[in-house]
């Protein structure tokens, strides 16, 4: 600074304010404040959402843990030769005209007799009320394993069968006292001779395995309802879901990614798909009603109309991602093949895809745990029949035979009064988020397999 320019300086002007870095100015605490506030906002989003999924896992897991317990009763029966072949015969046709009425009979006189021969009190319980505890798909077990077996006749066996829903559910819970005293179905009397049947072993609760392999059952039988038709009928969608959209989906991928031209037609193209990708779940429903069974009259209900149904929705989910892993591949990776001579193909099928195939395999199996999960279009193309038969074979034509999905099986149950079959509603959803779970972890452990770093 000069003589000049120092004479112009006030004498009497402040000296520069020096701050320093470690002293907070009103600016940075407003910002500090800020920030905090954001994580706050943040972990409180974070709890709350946590929140919400704890409890209802809990409302699933409470309601439906139940549903893989059955109540059974196990007691000596006497196969009577005289009432369940009447001509001696030993003939399966013959033995056939008796029908489960008989062996409802048979298996009702049984239990009171042996009852009696236990010295355990029926008070209060009339016969007709000890035979309501005996489940009416029982009978026709017991009808089964004779027309299977005919030398069992005349013997005494220990046979097991399912007690009744009011029955099973007052071992697990669901059913007391008080609500025994407002309902037609069960009185108090009959559980407490529920309780002494309990306190001599004739009565208990163990895992019901026919819950995941049996088919469904009326709304007269809650207690034999299964999961064996919708199991069979998921598997079956899976696989032709899998073999038709992860060709198409792949190949749309690769080429509207690596080869197409780019022109108005492939953004038209670009612009409808990202639009089918949005497009609600029913919409295919009904696009499936009209063309796989109004038109090509493909069998309702049948696993092949369901799968192409899912097909059509599931395509653009998993053309997006499969795009969107082709192109989180480096073009330093094309330009260095194409460099060394490679052409435009061998660069796409020996460095693009490998590169890109986690993300393709993710994305595609969360696309098909998501169809999965599908439940309005299954029902528009009829898979809401009550379905009692299981499909043939693959093989066999079991395609196009009758059948069921998880969650339309969950939809059916839950739509039904009797509290067993929400009860099993709920343990369809604990089997179905299983599924789903180990269709994430797959998808883990085929990223972490397949992936590559550059």
């Amino acid at each position: 600074m000069t003589d000049a320019t120092s004479a112009n300086v006030p004498a009497s002007a402040p000296a520069p304010h020096k701050s320093s870095l470690l002293t907070q100015t009103a600016l940075m605490k407003k910002r500090n404040a800020a920030e905090s506030r954001f994580k706050a906002y943040g972990i409180a989003a974070i709890t709350l959402s946590l929140s919400v999924l704890a409890i209802m896992l809990w409302t699933i897991f409470s309601d439906g843990v139940s549903a893989f317990k059955q109540a059974t009763f196990s007691f000596p029966v006497t196969l009577d030769a005289e009432k369940l072949d009447p001509k001696g015969n030993r003939e399966r046709d013959e033995m056939m005209r008796v029908t489960t009425i008989g062996y409802t009979n048979l298996l009702n006189q049984q239990l009171v007799a042996y009852l009696a021969d236990r010295g355990i009190s029926t008070e209060g319980v009339s016969d007709k009320d000890i035979a309501a505890f005996i489940s009416r798909d029982t009978p026709a077990r017991l009808r089964d394993m004779v027309l299977a077996n005919p030398d069992i006749l005349g013997q005494t066996i220990q046979f097991e069968g399912f007690a009744t829903g009011r029955i099973d559910g007052y071992l697990k819970g669901r059913v007391t006292r008080d609500t025994a005293e407002r309902d037609t179905n069960i009185s108090v009397a009959q559980l407490d001779l529920a309780d002494r049947m309990i306190s001599e072993g004739i009565l208990s609760a163990s895992f019901n395995w026919s819950f995941l392999t049996a088919p469904d059952a009326s709304d007269q039988r809650p207690e034999a309802a299964g999961l064996g038709v919708a199991l069979i009928g998921s598997a079956y969608m899976m696989f032709l879901v899998v073999i038709m959209v992860l060709p198409l989906g792949v190949a749309a991928s690769i080429y509207l990614e690596e080869f197409a031209p780019k022109n108005r037609w492939t953004d038209l193209i670009e612009v409808n798909i990202s639009n089918l990708a949005a497009v609600p779940s029913i919409v295919y429903g009904i696009l499936g009603l009209a063309i796989f069974i109004n038109f090509a009259k493909f069998p309702q209900s049948s696993p092949l109309v369901g799968a192409l149904v899912l097909t059509l929705m599931t395509l653009p989910t998993i053309i997006i991602a499969t795009r969107a892993a082709i192109r989180a591949v480096p073009p330093s990776i094309r330009d260095a093949a194409l460099g060394v001579g490679a052409s435009k193909m061998q660069t796409v099928f020996h460095h693009v895809l490998p590169l890109a195939a986690p993300g393709i395999l993710t994305g595609t199996i969360l696309g098909l745990a998501s169809a999965l999960g599908e439940t309005a279009p299954l029902l528009l193309i009829g898979m809401v029949a009550f379905v009692a038969n299981y499909p043939a074979g693959p093989l066999d034509g079991g395609m196009l035979d009758p059948a069921t999905a998880l969650p339309v099986q969950v939809y059916s149950w839950a739509s039904r009064s009797d509290p067993a079959f929400i009860e099993r509603s709920a343990g369809a959803i604990i089997v179905l988020l299983a599924f789903l779970v180990v269709m994430n972890i797959v998808a883990i452990l085929l990223r972490r397999k397949f992936e590559r770093r550059w």
